[in-house]
């Protein structure tokens, strides 16, 4: 993975989502969201995993 992306632009990206959620829908709201290629390219090489919550998500991506 590329650099990682700012935690608050990926929290910013991910506003509304529903937890738990997969690492496809975070990414389907990020698309939504209009986040940027830095994002996008992070969570999409995520571990396909339900996420039960933001941190989780955090972690994961650091």
């Amino acid at each position: 993975m590329a650099d990682k992306p700012n935690p608050i632009a990926v929290q910013k990206a991910l506003g509304s989502v529903d937890y738990p959620a997969s690492r496809n829908d975070l990414v389907q709201k990020a698309e939504q969201s209009g986040a940027d290629d830095s994002v996008l390219d992070a969570l999409r090489n995520l571990p396909d995993r339900q996420y039960a919550k933001p941190t989780e998500v955090n972690e994961a991506l650091s």
